[in-house]
C-alpha cells in the first residue's frame, strides 16, 4: 500500500513540477555541465533572452573550407536551453564544404533556402544516404552519424539547420585526426593514409607530432 502512495506521490511533485517550470532560461553566470546551464532566475529572465538575432546576418566563408556556421544553441541563445532545440545558419560559398561531422547529441534537419547542395550521411552499416537538394529541399540527418554538406552549385548556398538539443555537440572528423598532435604513425597504422599525405594534412589544419 505505501507504494503506490509513494508513486502517487511522486508523480503529483513531477507533473506539478513540469506545469510550474515553464522554461530555464542559462543561467550563464555558472558552469554548463552534463544536462546543460543552471536556470536564471526568473525574476532576472526578460524577453530578449528568447530573441536572438544573428541569424539574419551572412558568416565569413572566407576560410579553408569556404563556408560558415553561425550557431543559435543555449551557449549563444539562451532561451533554448532546456527545450530540447537549437538551431544554426550555414553559408557555404562556391565550393563550399562543411566536411565530415557528428553531432553526438542531437538529430538534424536542414532546410535548404538558396543554391544547390549535395548532402548526405553514412549509416552505423555504412550504408551512404547521398542526395542532391534543391531550394525548399528538406533532409534529415539522425543523431551521432558522420554527415556532411557541398556547395554544388556556381552560386552561394544558405542553408537553415535545426536540432534536437540545445547543445547538440559537434566533432569534425578531419579536425579530430589532423588538428592535434595525435602521432602521424598511429593515424597511418589505423586509416591506411601516407605518412606524407597525412603530414601535410596536418600542416593544413595545425596539426603536430
Amino acid at each position: 500500500m505505501i507504494f503506490p502512495i509513494f508513486f502517487a506521490f511522486v508523480l503529483l511533485l513531477s507533473t506539478s513540477h513540469a506545469a510550474v517550470q515553464d522554461f530555464c532560461v542559462a543561467d550563464y553566470k555558472a558552469p554548463e555541465g552534463p544536462a546543460g546551464y543552471s536556470c536564471k532566475q526568473p525574476a532576472r529572465v526578460t524577453v530578449d533572452d528568447f530573441v536572438f538575432s544573428g541569424l539574419g546576418v551572412a558568416g565569413n566563408t572566407t576560410n579553408i573550407i569556404k563556408a560558415a556556421v553561425t550557431p543559435a544553441f543555449a551557449a549563444q541563445f539562451p532561451g533554448v536551453n532546456g527545450l530540447g532545440i537549437s538551431l544554426a545558419r550555414l553559408d557555404l560559398a562556391p565550393g563550399g564544404v562543411i566536411p565530415f561531422h557528428t553531432h553526438p547529441g542531437a538529430s538534424e534537419v536542414l532546410v535548404l533556402v538558396q543554391g544547390t547542395l549535395v548532402a548526405g550521411f553514412i549509416s552505423s552499416d555504412n550504408t551512404v544516404y547521398l542526395k542532391t537538394l534543391k531550394k525548399g529541399d528538406v533532409m534529415i540527418f539522425p543523431q551521432g552519424l558522420l554527415h556532411f554538406q557541398v556547395n554544388a552549385g556556381g552560386s552561394s548556398a544558405l542553408a537553415f539547420v535545426s536540432f534536437s538539443s540545445p547543445s547538440p555537440g559537434l566533432q569534425i572528423l578531419d579536425f579530430a585526426l589532423f588538428k592535434n598532435n595525435l602521432p602521424t604513425s598511429l593515424i597511418a597504422a589505423t586509416t591506411f593514409l601516407d605518412v606524407a599525405q597525412i603530414k601535410k594534412l596536418k600542416g593544413v589544419l595545425g596539426g603536430t607530432n
